[in-house]
């Protein structure tokens, strides 16, 4: 019974590790703002059809990394120390809704200069699990 027991749990113990190594498409955008001045920057909405997504805490794998990669290409075109977010959902209209919520945000009040990062200039390159 014991061996049945210890069998079963590996089994799930295997499966539970199988789900975070997995490639999922997402859909993510980047925002970036400076506390300099009062302009902030938009990426499109991209599809990334090999992120990983931890399974146990449904977050992007490495998501500071994502951020890190606009930040870099701001910096190369010339922004002063941007800070950068990177928004993901796993549905389109889940993404839409958040990109919508937060250019409104920024754009409702005319207070800043809204700036887009379009592709192909920057384009967020996936990123794997250390194995």
């Amino acid at each position: 019974m014991k061996k049945y027991i210890l069998a079963l749990a590996l089994a799930v113990v295997s499966l539970c590790s199988w789900g975070a190594n997995r490639a999922t498409k997402v859909y993510l955008f980047g925002f970036a703002a400076s506390f300099n001045d009062s302009t902030v920057y938009f990426t499109e909405i991209q599809e990334l059809d090999s992120a990983y997504i931890d399974s146990k805490t449904k977050f992007l794998y490495s998501r500071e990394n994502y951020s890190y990669q606009l930040r870099d290409h701001l910096t190369e075109q010339g922004a002063k120390t941007p800070t950068c977010i990177t928004c993901f959902a796993l549905k389109r209209k889940d993404i839409d809704k958040k990109y919508a919520r937060l250019r409104k945000k920024y754009t409702a009040n005319g207070k800043f200069i809204v700036k887009e990062v379009k592709q192909p200039g920057f384009r967020y390159q996936a990123i794997k699990p250390d194995e």
